[in-house]
């Protein structure tokens, strides 16, 4: 998952934050066994008018023995429990047209009594209110939903049951996700209930076109419609034309015969996020993410969890357990490493220059200097219950960071013959191709042996297992690079994030470029130098982009002072110091080669 982490994400202020469900008894409930699943999803102009979508679920039984039907406490990638059940109303069970008997077993279980064998339908309505990437949100024309939200399983039985899903809708709406195809329209089918419910669906009246991109085909479904349209467009398209072959270089595979990019556009999206699967992802957006710096990020973040996460993914978390929080270490790996990929595949692909690389790189090391200190191991397990101390998601940032370190030292110790590359499409294909997840022992044998059997003992006691601070100056030299200070313009306020999550100034230095624009208390600070506040990236791709511009530079400050929209012209200022990085002109002909092959994706052989 990547959210915009300035900022406190999609709306998800109906989710409970609970670690699993209670426990019953010393055993575990066990459904009687159940065939012939079929689901059926209705959502039209009538329905969506109340926000409910309508669920219908269908199976056989074989006698009266009860049935036990769940739905999920969570959405994998969105780590908290939610407790979907929550969203449920008007539950009914009938078989053969006669009312059944039913209750609860506990929050998210539904307790069923057939009466006789035969097929068995449960029934009730799911009020798709929550703009957040893991839940279902509907407006008058569209609706997404996600599988975890609206699909029973039977309790302790195998997963591997094979289901059909059927969507009712209006004749002029459409259907996207990536679920098979079953023959019949709007008629898809799933193997197993782990893949019917990592494949998230938008009905109703959106944009959505297609490519073939990496020999596989890319579906692009937008709402609402013209959200992303002309020259926006295209853009976006060609970043997903760059990006995707770069990932896929990783690994040396392509995992899907298609993906789908579902974006949804919102003018009360706080910043931007969005929820990986194996085949698609989810984004919720802000108007002025369209066409950003930050969406190409957000692309390539999404899309190698395909990869990372959805495929290779830590052993805690294999296989899902929807019914209880799956917490592991490994989280930074699992976000933070992804996100340092996410910055390569830009730089590799041509999105942005090796400036651009090293004004992220240098964002966040500013980002985690500016943080309590903390270990990416207890981050990556606290996310689970989002602590208010300002780690909540800062394991994304630093495990960035020492994704490159490990990179670094990698190349450094092989003399650039092995990186991390090699080491994530090591892991990638000892650990799932092979059907588990990956273990302790998996991933620091695997850069171990990337770096010629160097010792990664005091770097894991260190920098995810401790606190220490990074060691840049050796780290950075490995590449020919350097951290030095830099005289960092500065608008001169301070703002905090209001209950709607807008960010708003609190205070204004009297002499700072802010005041002399007549920025005042109390405005909604919308961006600066037409970079959105809501970039979870603005430090990093303010220094870029005005770093070293004269003083008294034309720098547009855009608030929102109560029903207006204020575009207010202030002129740079320098008034502080920030580290940036910078290459070392003369950096060995080592360094340097490791420095290329970092920006480029290639080793020496």
């Amino acid at each position: 998952m990547r959210i915009n982490v300035r900022r406190s994400g999609p709306v998800a202020s109906a989710c409970l934050v609970l670690l699993g469900r209670p426990a019953l008894s010393q055993h575990e409930p066990v459904s009687a066994p159940i065939s012939g699943v079929r689901y059926e999803i209705t959502a039209t102009a009538a329905s969506l008018r109340s926000r409910k979508l309508s669920v219908n679920t269908s199976f056989d039984v074989a006698d009266t023995a009860t049935v036990l039907l769940a739905l999920p406490a969570w959405t994998p990638g969105a780590y908290e429990i939610s407790y979907f059940a929550r969203w449920v109303s008007g539950f009914s069970a009938a078989e053969g047209g006669t009312s059944l008997r039913w209750d609860k077993l506990d929050y998210d279980t539904w307790r069923i009594h057939p009466a006789r064998p035969g097929r068995v339908t449960v029934s009730f309505d799911y009020t798709a209110d929550t703009l957040d990437n893991a839940m279902s949100w509907s407006r008058p024309d569209f609706t997404l939903f996600n599988g975890t939200n609206l699909f029973h399983y039977p309790v302790g039985r195998p997963l591997d049951f094979p289901a059909a899903v059927a969507i009712h809708t209006d004749a002029t709406w459409r259907v996207a996700t990536s679920m098979t195809p079953a023959g019949a329209s709007h008629t898809w089918k799933a193997t197993n209930y782990h893949d019917l419910v990592d494949m998230p669906v938008f009905v109703g009246k959106f944009d959505v076109d297609s490519a073939t991109v990496a020999g596989r085909t890319l579906r692009y479904a937008t709402y609402p419609v013209g959200s992303v349209s002309g020259a926006a467009r295209a853009e976006a398209w060609e970043q997903l034309k760059r990006i995707i072959p770069v990932e896929s270089n990783v690994f040396g595979e392509t995992p899907w015969d298609s993906y789908s990019l579902l974006q949804i556009m919102d003018s009360s999206a706080q910043g931007y996020s969005g929820l990986e699967h194996s085949s698609s992802h989810v984004d919720i957006v802000a108007p002025q993410f369209i066409g950003s710096e930050s969406q190409p990020s957000l692309y390539a973040h999404e899309i190698f969890h395909a990869w990372n996460v959805k495929r290779l993914r830590p052993a805690e978390m294999v296989p899902y357990h929807y019914d209880r929080a799956q917490p592991t270490p490994w989280l930074w790996v699992s976000e933070g490493v992804t996100d340092y990929y996410a910055d390569l595949a830009q730089v590799r692909a041509g999105i942005i220059d090796a400036a651009g690389f090293y004004g992220l790189t240098a964002g966040k090391i500013g980002e985690i200097a500016a943080t309590v200190p903390f270990a990416l191991e207890d981050a990556s397990v606290n996310t689970w219950i989002h602590p208010k101390d300002g780690t909540e998601y800062s394991y994304y940032p630093k495990g960035s960071l020492a994704g490159l370190m490990l990179d670094l030292i990698v190349r450094d110790a092989s003399d650039n013959r092995h990186s991390l590359d090699g080491v994530m499409r090591e892991l990638y294909q000892t650990t799932w191709k092979r059907g588990r997840g990956f273990t302790r022992a998996d991933f620091w044998s695997a850069v171990s042996r990337a770096a010629n059997g160097k010792s990664f003992e005091e770097f894991e006691r260190n920098y995810v297992d401790g606190r220490e601070p990074y060691p840049w100056p050796s780290m950075l030299a490995l590449a020919g690079l350097r951290l030095e200070p830099d005289s960092t313009p500065r608008i001169g306020v301070t703002t905090a994030n209001d209950p709607t999550g807008a960010v708003r100034v609190i205070t204004v230095d009297s002499t700072s470029a802010a005041a002399l624009a007549g920025v005042q208390p109390g405005d909604e600070l919308v961006s600066v130098g037409e970079i959105p506040v809501s970039d979870a990236t603005f430090g990093a791709k303010f220094r870029v982009r005005y770093v070293g511009r004269p003083t008294g530079s034309p720098l547009p400050i855009v608030v929102k002072r109560g029903t207006q929209t204020l575009t207010l012209q202030a002129s740079l200022k320098y008034s502080s110091v920030a580290p940036r990085i910078v290459e070392d002109s003369a950096a060995p002909p080592k360094a340097r080669r490791i420095r290329e092959g970092l920006l480029h994706g290639t080793t020496t052989q």
